[in-house]
């Protein structure tokens, strides 16, 4: 039985620890946090699901960014878990509230992560992140451009060597098909 949660974001400022500490706003899984939309895509893996029948499944930001942090570091099912229990920006990642020293799920949840979230819905998540990377990218280029001497003649030129490897990289963060 799926019951969609009003799941407001939440900042990294906000997130919880039981200890003094904030996450850092430059964290490699924190910065890519912001370029998934997450709630963009909840109603797509919400119609997977029975409203009447069976246990509520973890919202779709825990089940695909459980599926990316797999991917991204390479390790298996039952590694992505502790990893996630382990480490509070992963728990961010994947769409917690605060710090936890337990495992957010089963390893052998990822399973039916995998087995529910479809190719298609991988492709569209990954299209909107590289969109919205390229007009992150695009505004930044704009507003060093405008401050540059030589005005218009540099305004519209190819993207440069280093801008389309952290393209890249994005593409290669989902999970392979």
């Amino acid at each position: 039985m799926y019951r969609k949660q009003g799941q407001n974001p939440i900042s990294p400022e906000n997130f919880e620890f039981p200890f003094s500490g904030k996450l850092s706003s430059d964290n490699r899984w924190v910065l890519l946090a912001s370029l998934i939309p997450w709630a963009k895509f909840e109603d797509g893996y919400s119609d997977e699901f029975s409203i009447e029948m069976g246990a509520p499944p973890k919202l779709f930001r825990m089940a695909l960014g459980a599926l990316i942090i797999k991917e991204k570091l390479g390790i298996s099912d039952r590694e992505t878990v502790e990893q996630i229990k382990e480490n509070p920006d992963l728990q961010y990642f994947i769409g917690m509230y605060s710090y936890s020293n337990e495992n957010p799920f089963d390893s052998s949840m990822l399973v039916h992560f995998r087995e529910r979230i479809s190719a298609d819905l991988v492709n569209k998540v990954n299209r909107k992140m590289v969109k919205k990377m390229l007009e992150a990218t695009s505004s930044q280029e704009s507003e060093k451009k405008t401050e540059d001497a030589y005005g218009l003649a540099n305004a519209v030129r190819a993207p440069e060597r280093t801008e389309l490897g952290a393209k890249n990289e994005v593409l290669e963060l989902v999970v392979p098909l």
